[in-house]
């Protein structure tokens, strides 16, 4: 016979539905479990001491006395931000001047915002980072205008055509407001800065508002913007802004300009805007002969035409342009002339 085993005593531990009433034993009805932070635990008690008020009442008065934590750049917004030794430099070379009234894409923390907004000109301020646009709301001075929104798709015309130039420091009441003259600033998301410059080409051909933009881009980018028929950088984002603007880089930045610093070189360029230079007879030929220019740009101009009337040749030759050379090494106004030679040949003949 083995050992008789000796008989089981009673557990304390609280059945189910008893255990989670003991659980709850002393809290409050109205204190969600959500609400406690285990983070503030340990310095709870040093807080309270022997105070045994409301222990949220405690911890909200802690939040408040604390500083805010400074903004994480987000990757998906491409977030550099500029360095306020840079911003100087920066504003040097977009040179405000009295009755200017600035767009700027891009605001970040401020650190252009604040320098143009002491000049007295009136600023709109376009940030897709909603917690930046509550972090600045508390700080920018009235002339700051602040709206939360993706530039691409926010009407910014409608917040420019209401604003009046501020008069600079200095100025007496009596002197009369000088003209207006809209400007563009800002540091461009390197993956959004091409869509955004052909945003301002639309924006220029359909209001004809900006005078220039200064805005700091990928080098790369910048070169793009200013290269010459027959180099490497010379492509439909050139060509088309070619057309309506003239581009300069003022200045380059390095990396460490920035806050995270990006892994590239980047540039300040001015875009300098005026009439088109060369009139395009059809717009939608001049789109379909550019788009397959630089998507052919190592064929001959003969196949490249080909693809997209069957009178290449005959317009090449009308041109007085070798059928031979490659796209990337034409001038703007010759693409002009083969745009109006391809819309006339499509145009029915007059009877």
């Amino acid at each position: 016979m083995g050992r008789r085993q000796p008989a089981a005593r009673q557990s304390d531990v609280v059945p189910g539905t008893d255990r989670r009433r003991e659980r709850g034993r002393g809290r409050r009805r109205d204190c969600d479990w959500r609400d406690a932070d285990p983070r503030d635990r340990s310095l709870l008690r040093a807080v309270r001491g022997r105070d045994p008020g409301d222990r949220r009442r405690v911890l909200a008065r802690r939040r408040v006395s604390s500083p805010r934590r400074p903004h994480r750049a987000r990757k998906r917004f491409g977030q550099h931000f500029l360095s306020a030794k840079w911003a100087a430099k920066v504003l040097q070379a977009i040179n405000p001047q009295p009755g200017d009234v600035f767009l700027e894409v891009g605001p970040g923390q401020g650190a252009l915002t604040f320098p143009l907004a002491a000049t007295g000109a009136p600023v709109i301020a376009v940030e897709v980072d909603r917690d930046l646009v509550d972090e600045l709301a508390t700080r920018v001075p009235p002339n700051v205008t602040l709206v939360a929104g993706d530039i691409l798709k926010t009407d910014v015309m409608s917040f420019l055509t209401g604003m009046q130039p501020v008069r600079p420091p200095g100025v007496a009441p009596d002197a009369s407001s000088p003209p207006r003259r809209y400007r563009l600033v800002g540091n461009l998301p390197y993956n959004l800065s091409t869509p955004i410059l052909f945003k301002l080409i639309e924006w220029h051909q359909q209001h004809g508002l900006f005078a220039d933009a200064v805005i700091m881009l990928q080098l790369e980018v910048a070169e793009r913007l200013a290269a010459k028929p027959g180099t490497k950088a010379w492509g439909a984002l050139s060509l088309y802004l070619k057309l309506h603007a003239d581009s300069t880089i003022l200045l380059r930045l390095p990396p460490g300009a920035f806050s995270p610093p990006p892994k590239v070189n980047s540039a300040i360029a001015r875009l300098t805007f005026h009439a088109p230079s060369v009139k395009i007879a059809d717009e939608k030929v001049f789109d379909q002969l550019v788009q397959r220019m630089f998507s052919l740009r190592r064929k001959t101009l003969h196949n490249v035409l080909k693809s997209i009337d069957k009178q290449a040749p005959a317009v090449l030759a009308q041109a007085g342009i070798d059928p031979q050379r490659r796209p990337e090494t034409l001038t703007l106004p010759e693409i002009g002339r083969i745009v109006e030679l391809l819309a006339a040949s499509k145009r029915p003949a007059v009877l």
